[in-house]
């Protein structure tokens, strides 16, 4: 008999798409979403095994819900995901009180399973390559952007990565699935859309690339923004740079993880590109597409990563100038070639002395990324109101800038999904403030 459940999402965006997959998939079977744990017969931890630290804190969240188990011995508990695909029969010892462990594959199967139409408790991590859950529906979050994942997995078997290991090998939905995702989202209300994969940009439907993707999508009536999430810099095509630059309705902004800016670490990595491909990647886009933002991805203390490793992303970072960044020390994560084939050597204070001085030169060129914005007109995504000050709207750039918006005089409070010309006044290394026109 179906009850209520508490939904709780942790990692990246795949997994903020996931878990509207799963929220779908119950409500279709009678479940109805709650907030709090006390008010949930069942409680789904969608987990992310990617870093070491967020993988034990999510283990250590798991481990507190047992007091709320033993006053509520009905309650079920699903641990489902990257980390329990990885974990495997490991996670029956040390989480005696969850009943279910499912890998990103096997989401389809959960109705089925609290329907009793199961062993009590059950594993399923196995991968399935012909799994993409095309003919499945999302439960999707309010707002103003829908997350719409083109494709499943990754082929590229970066030595530090286990998503490879936890999602399987590569495969997209047919352009026609996508379109119907896409035209359903428009007729729903949301104005902006992000396309989703491990590696978006390898996606491939026949002739279909992602390039053609790209341009299907901006041709549905409706979506005034395109996003995708994540480019691998090794698939970035120049057909693709110039599609962007065609289409006004792909955002100028593009996420291109970096990881490290020295030659030796790249290729230890197995990124499949060198520093000067990405550097000449960074030229092409900034060249084709003026005001391009770009954010990345980088890792502090990868094995063998010497000071003069660590200077080559240092000057990396100055000649890129990102505007935001995602910044980890290196953690080794089981099963994969880092952990099996290389020494975890550089020390631990040497990685966070090394991370915190990649954030204290980020922080500098984000400031003066968003510094240059002051004076300029941009165009504002309204997502709802701001938490402060009062009376204030809250809102994304085209560029993916947050932006805090002051009515302008005789303005009305827009609804969310309006787009509105604002002038930016004031920054700070992460938010731009300015006045609606």
């Amino acid at each position: 008999m179906a009850g209520t459940y508490l939904l709780e999402v942790y990692g990246c965006q795949m997994n903020e798409a996931d878990g509207e997959l799963i929220r779908g998939l119950l409500e279709a079977d009678g479940w109805r979403r709650v907030e709090r744990a006390e008010e949930a017969d069942l409680i789904i931890v969608n987990t992310c095994g990617v870093r070491e630290r967020a993988a034990e804190r999510v283990i250590g969240h798991l481990r507190g819900y047992r007091p709320l188990r033993h006053r509520h011995p009905g309650l079920r508990i699903a641990m489902v995901g990257c980390l329990a695909r990885y974990g495997g029969e490991d996670f029956f010892r040390r989480l005696p009180d969850v009943d279910f462990f499912l890998g990103p594959d096997a989401y389809r199967d959960l109705p089925r399973l609290l329907r009793g139409e199961g062993a009590p408790r059950r594993t399923d991590t196995r991968l399935r390559p012909e799994e993409t859950y095309a003919d499945l529906r999302p439960g999707r979050s309010r707002g103003v952007n829908a997350w719409l994942t083109v494709m499943r997995g990754c082929n590229r078997m970066c030595s530090y990565c286990m998503v490879p290991l936890a999602r399987g090998r590569e495969r997209g939905l047919p352009l026609e699935a996508v379109l119907e995702q896409a035209r359903e989202i428009a007729a729903a209300g949301y104005r902006s859309v992000t396309l989703l994969g491990q590696t978006v940009t390898s996606y491939r439907d026949g002739e279909n690339d992602f390039a053609g993707l790209v341009e299907a999508v901006a041709g549905v009536e409706g979506i005034e923004r395109i996003r995708f999430l994540s480019p691998h810099p090794a698939d970035f095509t120049p057909r693709l740079l110039e599609t962007m630059a065609r289409l006004p309705r792909v955002c100028r902004h593009l996420h291109l993880p970096v990881q490290s800016g020295s030659d030796r670490v790249l290729a230890a990595m197995r990124r499949g590109y060198t520093r000067g491909g990405y550097l000449d990647l960074v030229a092409r886009a900034r060249a084709l597409l003026p005001g391009l933002a770009i954010t990345t991805d980088l890792i502090a203390g990868f094995p063998g990563e010497t000071e003069e490793d660590f200077a080559d992303t240092l000057a990396l970072m100055r000649a890129v100038e990102f505007d935001q960044a995602f910044m980890f020390a290196y953690s080794p994560r089981p099963g994969t070639l880092a952990a099996r084939a290389m020494a975890d050597d550089v020390p631990p204070e040497a990685k966070q002395r090394r991370l915190e001085t990649m954030i204290a030169l980020q922080e500098e060129h984000a400031r003066g990324r968003y510094a240059a914005c002051v004076g300029r007109r941009v165009q504002v995504l309204i997502e709802g109101p701001a938490r402060e000050p009062a009376g204030h709207w809250f809102g994304r750039s085209d560029d993916f800038k947050d932006v805090v918006c002051a009515p302008g005089p005789g303005r009305r409070t827009p609804a969310p999904g309006a787009l509105l010309a604002v002038r930016i006044e004031a920054a700070t290394s992460h938010t731009l403030r300015g006045t609606c026109l």
